[in-house]
This record gives structure tokens, C-alpha cells and sequence, in this order.
């Protein structure tokens, strides 16, 4: 697969994770607020060929007032094999404003309760913008 896939791919996990969050496509239409991304870094470590299946995996997430941090890492589905890693910093907007805004108390307990319970998984070593977050 060329660049243009890898990040496609990744676009789409980090979509439903977005959303399971409140805070992707269903909350841009109705609430008129998402997530642009800031900043990202790639990283391919082995090749997928296309057609090849694959699965993602959210392995960090944090957040601030404004900002979210995350990680997927991509993993070829039958050879198991970590193929890339895209870590993301992406911002909060009112899309009717167009402007940076703070998460909403609800979208904050979703985040908040989903890295609670799941911190014990995640992996921090190596992350790029992980002193960008304002706590």
C-alpha cells in the first residue's frame, strides 16, 4: 500500500473512535463540533500489500481542555506484525465559529471514563507530542 492508504486507514479508526467519543461525524452534523487534526507523525514499519487485511488498535490516548492525543497502531491481521503507527494531536472546534473551543462536560466523562478503564493498556514510550497537552 502506498502513504495515502495507511493514513486512510487510520482515518477511519480514529472516525469511530471519534464517535464513540461523541465527538465525530454524527456531532459535526448535529452539534456542529468535531475534531481537526493539528499535528501527526507516521510511522511504517513493515509493509501491508493491498488487499492484505489489517487491524487498528488505540493504544494511548490523553486529553486537555481543548486538545486530544491519541495513538493507533496498525497490525497486519494474519502475520500479526506491527505494520505503522500514526499518533495524532488533534483540536476541539465549533464548527458554526470556526474556532477552537473546551470539550464539553459530557465528551469529557466519555474520554475520561474510557482512559480509566483502559490506561492499564496503554503505552506511552516514544510518543512525539506528549508534553503538548496544557494539564
Amino acid at each position: 500500500m502506498n502513504v495515502a492508504y495507511y493514513i486512510h486507514v487510520f482515518d477511519i479508526a480514529a472516525d469511530i473512535m471519534l464517535d464513540n467519543f461523541k465527538m465525530g461525524g454524527e456531532s459535526a452534523k448535529q452539534d456542529k463540533k468535531s475534531t481537526f487534526v493539528v499535528e501527526m507523525h507516521t510511522n511504517y514499519n513493515q509493509e501491508v500489500k493491498l488487499g492484505e487485511e489489517v487491524e487498528t488498535h488505540l493504544t494511548y490516548i490523553d486529553h486537555d481542555k481543548k486538545r486530544v492525543h491519541y495513538k493507533l497502531s496498525m497490525f497486519h491481521k494474519e502475520k500479526k506484525y506491527l505494520a505503522a503507527t500514526n499518533e495524532v494531536l488533534s483540536l476541539y472546534v465549533d464548527l458554526n465559529q470556526r474556532k477552537v473551543v473546551e470539550f464539553d462536560p459530557d465528551r469529557l466523562k466519555v474520554m475520561d471514563d474510557f482512559i480509566k478503564s483502559n490506561s492499564s493498556k496503554f503505552n506511552a514510550d516514544k510518543l512525539i507530542f506528549l508534553g503538548k497537552l496544557k494539564k
